[in-house]
């Protein structure tokens, strides 16, 4: 069988990771013992994650007419997302500057570039069996995909900020961390929502409702960077795969998990045989 077909409307951005003994308080420097550049960006992570998960995945984003670009895009060109949706404009390419400490632990700073000019239109999104939307780009391109979208339609509403009613209510998944669920009023109007809490738990809610939790098996965790979007990628995989709520669970928790023991966002994204692999042990 053709593996079903996600098309992601999302960010790409080129991240700035710095290691940390630890993360620093208000107004103190530290020094950080090494930088590195990294792919990332929810939307580009998130489509890497499902892709990786066995979707067949295109990517609507837009990036800028520089050097970054190439290197933002690199991973996703490998594993075969399509690109065609990505538009080049005239701007710089998204970057997020990201400290991680020696636990995992990690702050995220975000410079939208490029991504603040996405626009969406009925063609990007047409016939895919599911469209994924983050909140790394503006109102009005969420609102394209939540409209066009002829499947499911699926948003990580992160960075928290309030959502459309109407996007809330045409959402088939909404998943935030327990945070950005405190933060958003009406999130609960979405068919489902997921809502992440680390190492600790993940619970999905049905009309309010709690129908199943899961707990992430545990890992030496060293860059939490991208196991959310983990989580997302292979959540709306799982989606298309018919599971049920319980194992639809558990694999995301499994695939953030894993996410967590690597360092940098997209090499760190898992397989749908790793994920097999950690669920078996």
């Amino acid at each position: 069988m053709d593996p079903r077909t996600v098309t992601v409307v999302g960010s790409v951005n080129l991240d700035l990771v710095a290691a940390l003994p630890r993360l620093p308080q208000p107004g103190e420097t530290l020094t950080a013992s090494g930088l590195r550049k990294v792919a990332g960006g929810k939307g580009a992570n998130q489509a890497l994650a499902a892709a990786r998960a066995g979707a067949r995945v295109r990517l609507v984003a837009a990036v800028g007419n520089d050097g970054d670009a190439q290197v933002a895009l690199e991973l996703l060109r490998r594993d075969g997302v399509e690109l065609d949706g990505v538009r080049t404009l005239d701007a710089a390419t998204g970057l997020a500057l990201i400290e991680v400490d020696e636990t995992g632990e990690n702050t995220i700073v975000v410079v939208p570039g490029a991504n603040a000019q996405l626009q969406v239109s009925r063609d990007d999104v047409a016939g895919a069996d599911a469209v994924l939307s983050v909140l790394e780009v503006p109102d009005a391109a969420v609102r394209a995909a939540a409209e066009h979208a002829d499947g499911l339609f699926v948003l990580n509403a992160a960075p928290a900020r309030p959502v459309p009613d109407a996007v809330l209510r045409r959402a088939d998944l909404v998943v935030v961390n327990r945070a950005e669920h405190a933060a958003l009023p009406g999130v609960d109007r979405a068919r489902v929502v997921a809502v992440t809490d680390g190492p600790r738990d993940a619970v999905l809610l049905r009309d309010g409702r709690e129908v199943a939790r899961a707990i992430p098996p545990p890992v030496d965790a060293v860059d939490g960077t991208a196991a959310g979007d983990a989580f997302v990628g292979v959540a709306v995989v799982g989606m298309l795969e018919g599971r049920a709520d319980a194992d639809l669970l558990a694999r995301a928790c499994a695939a953030g998990a894993l996410a967590a023991t690597r360092h940098g966002a997209q090499p760190s994204l898992p397989t749908a045989a790793e994920i097999d692999e950690v669920l078996a042990r």
